[in-house]
């Protein structure tokens, strides 16, 4: 697991603007309105990708070097780089949405008394699971 990643992306060019793809990515594909959306949004695009792989124990392919990519008229190779560690930062600590029961009556009093329900499953669970913060 590297911190950074460079791959050759495709970018093609046309009228509703760049679409990008990553020939050394399989299913890794973005869109921008104009070439620098495209670069930000393929540089989004592939850090996500590679953090599914990584998560997923999935080997991350060597790039290609931009000379062995073949490109079509309307099309050039970008190369676009990636640090990983805020997008797994900014992914781990994502919040998720749960959805659990509880007797309606209790519901009804933790209302009344303003029981923020998240932060208090957040603390229970920690407590429970023996942990100060995040491991």
């Amino acid at each position: 697991m590297a911190d950074r990643y460079v791959f050759p992306a495709v970018f093609r060019f046309h009228n509703r603007g760049v679409d990008v793809e990553f020939p050394d990515v399989p299913g890794c594909f973005s869109h921008g309105a104009t070439q620098e959306e495209a670069l930000e949004m393929a540089r989004e695009a592939l850090g996500l990708h590679l953090f599914g792989m990584e998560k997923d124990g999935d080997p991350i392919p060597s790039p290609s070097r931009v000379t062995d990519v073949d490109v079509t008229e309307g099309e050039a190779v970008v190369l676009v780089d990636v640090w990983m560690p805020p997008i797994r930062e900014a992914v781990t600590e994502r919040s998720v949405k749960k959805t659990l029961t509880i007797p309606r009556w209790l519901n009804d009093l933790g209302e009344r008394h303003k029981v923020n329900f998240s932060h208090l499953l957040q603390t229970a669970l920690k407590q429970h699971l023996g942990i100060k913060d995040r491991p």
